[in-house]
């Protein structure tokens, strides 16, 4: 038997008579304090258990194991495999990321099993995406289970462990057993529900909101979702700096330093241009902001995604997910842009000021969080304006 196989946990069912019997009759995004509901009963389990700070308003922060494997190339085990089995074919050697961890190297693809492990009833599903500052960083990430043929889904009935996918793009990273790279948020669906694969808001619902509560601090525009535009100009961030581009030869970078690192260490301070605008240059990796300030209303999530790909040739957003609370200030307007993570295709590619860049997708919780983002310390980008991620300090 490999260390690997031995390391499985063994899982144990929730009561299988009444899975969800402590949900009541909610629906939608279950907030903390329905995720710790699910930690006693069974459905998420960990070796450790689960440390308090993981817990985010509608979302849970995941944690890579012991070991990491890099392998040849990406890839989804299918309806007949287990993560196991395709890591024993495809991976070239494997790393320990006990004590100080181990060096992931830009380029390179690793698979690494998680400290989380799942035992779902068939009417809670799970969704997982980067967390923000892994996105800022520019680390691909995205969660397999066995037998799936998706990324970053879970399906209910789900029982077993956990894996992340990790490509660092920019800088090689150092991680370490319990680094946090990914998170998982949970869905609990009605008889009804159970085939749905789109839980976004009407746009005709998401202008009855901003009528009631701004969303934004601007003119609302919705096609799909609530349409957001880049700033590059300095009346609108308020500095001489309209975004940031990822250098090319760094050195290593610490995933658990916080606030540690120069920003001129990693990135190119981009000024603003006379003419507002900025060329993409293929395979660059840019740090920007939208226009627009926001504001996640207590009862509702949102999710970034990609404007039409023929609107430009350019990836926006690797970590879209904003909790409940996020952008609320007292006074009751929007109070945090949202940050882009933005890398052009194949070819160069001019980007203007106001020019629209994303959408933002809002979805029903199942009722509103005990905990809010912002009220809580590892709310890190309350408020943000241009903001590279936590690891790096203010200037």
């Amino acid at each position: 038997m490999t260390a690997h196989a031995s390391a499985r946990p063994q899982l144990f069912s929730p009561d299988e008579a009444a899975p969800d019997r402590d949900f009541g009759n909610n629906f939608g995004l279950l907030a903390q304090q329905r995720l710790k509901t699910m930690v006693t009963r069974g459905m998420i389990q960990a070796t450790p258990g689960i440390d308090e700070s993981q817990f985010q308003p509608a979302s849970l922060d995941l944690r890579l194991g012991v070991r990491a494997y890099r392998i040849r190339a990406s890839f989804l085990p299918g309806k007949d495999k287990s993560v196991h089995d395709k890591i024993e074919e495809l991976k070239s050697h494997e790393l320990s990321l006990e004590g100080d961890g181990a060096i992931l190297e830009k380029g390179y693809v690793y698979v690494v099993p998680l400290l989380e492990y799942l035992a779902l009833p068939e009417s809670i599903v799970g969704v997982a995406n980067p967390k923000s500052s892994t996105g800022r960083l520019d680390i691909f990430t995205r969660l397999i289970t066995d037998k799936s043929e998706v990324f970053d889904r879970v399906d209910g009935n789900y029982q077993g462990p956990l894996y992340a996918e990790i490509s660092p793009r920019s800088f090689s990273v150092r991680v370490r057993k319990g680094s946090r790279l990914n998170q998982i948020r949970f869905r609990r669906l009605n008889s009804r529900q159970m085939h749905k694969s789109d839980f976004a808001l009407k746009d005709s619902d998401v202008r009855e909101l901003h009528a009631a509560r701004p969303l934004v601090d601007g003119e609302l525009s919705v096609r799909g979702g609530l349409i957001l535009r880049v700033a590059l100009n300095k009346e609108t961030l308020g500095h001489n700096c309209v975004g940031y581009r990822a250098q090319k030869h760094t050195d290593v970078l610490d995933v658990d330093r916080v606030n540690h690192y120069d920003v001129r260490d990693f990135w190119e301070a981009l000024p603003p241009r006379r003419d507002k605008r900025l060329i993409l240059d293929p395979g660059e990796f840019y740090i920007l902001a939208s226009s627009e300030r926001l504001h996640i209303p207590p009862d509702l999530a949102a999710e970034m995604v990609a404007i039409d790909p023929s609107m430009g040739e350019f990836r926006v957003h690797y970590a879209g997910f904003f909790d409940p609370g996020f952008g609320f200030s007292p006074g009751g307007v929007p109070g945090s842009r949202a940050v882009l993570e933005v890398r052009s295709h194949e070819v160069p590619f001019f980007l203007e000021d106001g020019q629209v860049i994303g959408r933002l997708v809002y979805e029903k919780m199942a009722e509103e969080p005990d905990v809010l983002y912002g009220q809580t310390p590892s709310s890190n980008y309350q408020g943000q304006n241009l903001k590279l991620s936590k690891h790096f300090r203010s200037a």
